[in-house]
């Protein structure tokens, strides 16, 4: 049963950073505001850290719940996982708020992949 309340407080938390906590981010991320907004060639590249910050927080917000049921020991395999989200949630992102490739849906379900890849990594390696 611990494992289900993981698992759901993962998905909640991801709802509340992807929705609700991204903000600003939301448009930052987006190359296209950064065009709009603050045309000069000084900011055309500001957007990546926008996105960085975002995927950052994501990343933290999905693997809280693990990381407390941990008690916050960090193990390797827990910083890896990490950082492949952050990566990961980068790619899918850009490809949605950019590239223009996928739409939210996409988006979604790619994220929700992520959240089941971390959470079943969480099971076999606890």
């Amino acid at each position: 049963m611990k494992e289900i309340a993981i698992f759901l407080c993962m998905i909640f938390c991801h709802i509340l950073d992807d929705f609700k906590f991204q903000g600003i981010l939301a448009e930052f991320k987006s190359k296209h505001w950064w065009r709009e907004h603050s045309p000069s060639e000084q900011y055309k590249h500001d957007w990546k850290i926008s996105l960085f910050m975002h995927c950052f927080s994501w990343s933290f917000m999905v693997m809280l719940p693990i990381l407390i049921s941990l008690h916050f020991t960090v193990p390797v395999w827990f910083i890896v996982v990490f950082v492949v989200n952050l990566c990961v949630h980068f790619v899918i992102d850009h490809l949605k708020a950019n590239a223009k490739m996928i739409n939210l849906v996409q988006d979604q379900c790619a994220h929700f992949v992520q959240i089941i890849w971390t959470f079943m990594i969480y099971i076999f390696l606890q």
